[in-house]
């Protein structure tokens, strides 16, 4: 691509994009070139479309790969080459409306249980009591643990945004007998050396293997300890704003999905037609 992948970095650049939706945003349009030997630029919307109906049909890409693929290549057709979406519309595939699975309270500590190594299970236990995503756990250091405020501070989370989350008394505790075997420096989690982090690959394997030992067979993988933490807090009648904060969600919406999961939650607001007045029949 040449002059344009050096405009479009610097366009992803300006906006603040996460080095991983930079390389996925340019992965898209060095296919769709790929595809037709030509340069994007050159390309009519025809084209485009039929190039997203072969990844979908004759590569099988599944519908969230196939959304990625769509948002790399409006960025760089709308921002880059300035075109507007009336004139080079792209469309995007329709997401199935699909609830995440949850680990039940017995489940997780089954989990915590199974866990093959001390730091392994600091780190799963870490990634449930504070409700984290994988990528925010790895990035976590030692320094982001604030004991006396009894808080974890998540930098530069998804969005790049910044924000505050629990650390239990029973996760600090945890973290200070993993912290005397291990002594890291730096990141809380290191990986193969102490400059390093863990990977979030890493993180994965530990989850699935810990799983497996503890008979868990519900789908999912670490994320799934994220939306037990929120399912759980609602559960324990947290309310919807509070867990919003602590996920770092940047719509309601998003947060509100959780009451489908915590069916006790929605049984303890009552129905309406408890504050009625009148007498029942006998």
């Amino acid at each position: 691509m040449g002059e344009l992948r050096t405009k479009m970095e610097q366009d992803m650049l300006l906006r603040g994009n996460s080095v991983r939706t930079t390389e996925n945003y340019l992965r898209s349009v060095a296919g769709l070139a790929r595809h037709y030997g030509r340069a994007p630029d050159t390309l009519e919307l025809r084209e485009v479309k039929a190039y997203l109906q072969h990844l979908r049909q004759d590569r099988h890409l599944t519908l969230g790969s196939l959304a990625t693929a769509v948002t790399g290549l409006r960025f760089f057709y709308e921002v880059t080459l300035g075109r507007t979406r009336e004139e080079f519309y792209i469309p995007a595939p329709k997401q199935p409306q699909t609830q995440p699975h949850v680990l039940s309270r017995q489940q997780v500590e089954r989990l915590l249980g199974q866990t093959e190594h001390r730091r392994d299970r600091a780190l799963l236990m870490t990634t449930y009591a504070a409700g984290l995503r994988v990528s925010e756990l790895v990035a976590l250091k030692v320094s982001d643990l604030d004991s006396e405020r009894m808080l974890i501070r998540v930098e530069q989370g998804k969005g790049r945004k910044d924000r505050y989350t629990l650390l239990s008394e029973r996760l600090l505790i945890e973290l200070r007998a993993y912290y005397r075997v291990f002594r890291p420096t730096s990141w809380l989690f290191p990986g193969r050396s102490p400059e390093q982090a863990l990977g979030a690959r890493t993180a994965q394997r530990i989850y699935t293997r810990a799983a497996r030992r503890a008979q868990i067979s519900k789908p999912g993988g670490i994320h799934t300890l994220r939306h037990a933490f929120a399912t759980h807090l609602l559960e324990a009648g947290t309310d919807l704003y509070t867990i919003q904060c602590l996920m770092g969600h940047s719509a309601i919406e998003t947060t509100t999905r959780y009451l489908h999961l915590a069916p006790r939650a929605l049984a303890r607001r009552g129905s309406p037609c408890d504050l009625l007045a009148f007498t029942s029949a006998a």
